[in-house]
C-alpha cells in the first residue's frame, strides 16, 4: 500500500475520513490503486479570490486533496504554493492539523495581488526537485483567471513537460467567463510540438466549488488524466 491507512486517518484526522474513502474510490475506478505519487496544491490568492477565502472552498479544497493525498503519499503533508503577482508562500497543510490552516496561513499574508501563474510554477519545480523524490507529482493548481504573464506561464508548462510533474488546473468562477480561455488552450497544447508529452489537464469547479462539486465528482476530474499522462511520461522515460 502506498500511503496513509485509514486506521491512521481515523486516529490524525477524523474529520477526513469521508474524504479519504470517496478518493479511494475514484483512485479505484482510474485504476491507480496503489500508486505512489507526490500531491502539491497551489492557491491563487488574488484580489478576485477574497470570497473563496471568505465562504471556505479554499479550506475545502485543501482538505479534498489532503484526503487524497494520503493514499499516495505516507508524510501525511501537501506542500502548498500561495500565489498572487509574485510567491506569497511556500508552506504546507497536514492531516493533524489541517482544520482552519488556510485561515492561519492567510493571515500572515500581505496584499493580494495580481495572478501570475509562472512564478508559482517555478516555486513548485524548485520544491519538487529539491525534495530528491523519484515519484510522479500531482499538482493540484487553483485559480480564478488567467496569468498576466501568458507566454512565461506557456514556456514553463512545455518546460516543465519533461518532469514528472502533471498540472491538473481547476477553476473557480463563472465556467463561461473569458478568463478560462487561456487554461483551456494550455490544455490542449501540441504534442509533441509545444512539449513532449500532455502534462496538463483543466476542469471548471464553478461559482460555488465547495458546494457544487461532489467529493466523489472532484476527485473523478482531478484523475481523470492522470493515468494517460502516467503512461505517456513512463513511455517517454520521464516517469521510472
Amino acid at each position: 500500500m502506498a500511503g496513509i491507512s485509514l486506521t491512521k486517518v481515523e486516529e490524525t484526522a477524523p474529520a477526513l475520513v469521508s474524504l479519504y474513502k470517496s478518493a479511494g474510490v475514484s483512485l479505484t475506478k482510474h485504476g491507480l490503486s496503489g500508486q505512489r505519487a507526490a500531491v502539491y496544491l497551489v492557491v491563487d490568492y488574488s484580489g478576485s479570490m477574497k470570497p473563496y477565502y471568505s465562504d471556505g472552498s479554499v479550506q475545502a479544497l485543501a482538505d479534498r486533496v489532503l484526503g487524497l493525498s494520503a493514499h499516495f503519499d505516507d508524510d501525511g503533508t501537501v506542500p502548498v504554493v500561495f500565489f498572487s503577482t509574485d510567491v506569497d508562500a511556500v508552506t504546507d497543510i497536514a492531516l493533524d492539523s489541517h482544520a482552519g490552516r488556510v485561515e492561519r496561513i492567510v493571515a500572515g499574508l500581505g496584499h493580494m495581488g495580481k495572478t501570475s501563474y509562472h512564478l508559482a510554477m517555478d516555486a513548485v519545480i524548485d520544491h519538487y526537485l529539491d525534495s530528491g523524490s523519484k515519484d510522479p507529482a500531482l499538482v493540484v493548481f487553483q485559480t480564478d483567471g488567467g496569468p498576466i504573464n501568458k507566454l512565461a506561464a506557456e514556456r514553463y508548462l512545455c518546460k516543465a513537460a519533461k518532469l514528472p510533474l502533471f498540472w491538473q488546473f481547476i477553476g473557480f468562477g463563472d465556467p463561461s467567463s473569458k478568463q478560462f480561455d487561456f487554461l483551456r488552450r494550455l490544455d490542449d497544447l501540441a504534442v509533441p510540438g509545444k512539449r513532449v508529452v500532455d502534462n496538463a489537464g483543466f476542469f471548471h469547479a464553478g461559482s460555488d466549488p465547495r458546494r457544487g462539486v461532489s467529493d466523489g465528482e472532484l476527485y473523478d476530474r482531478l484523475l481523470g488524466e492522470f493515468p494517460r499522462w502516467l503512461s505517456a511520461a513512463r513511455a517517454a522515460g520521464i516517469v521510472e
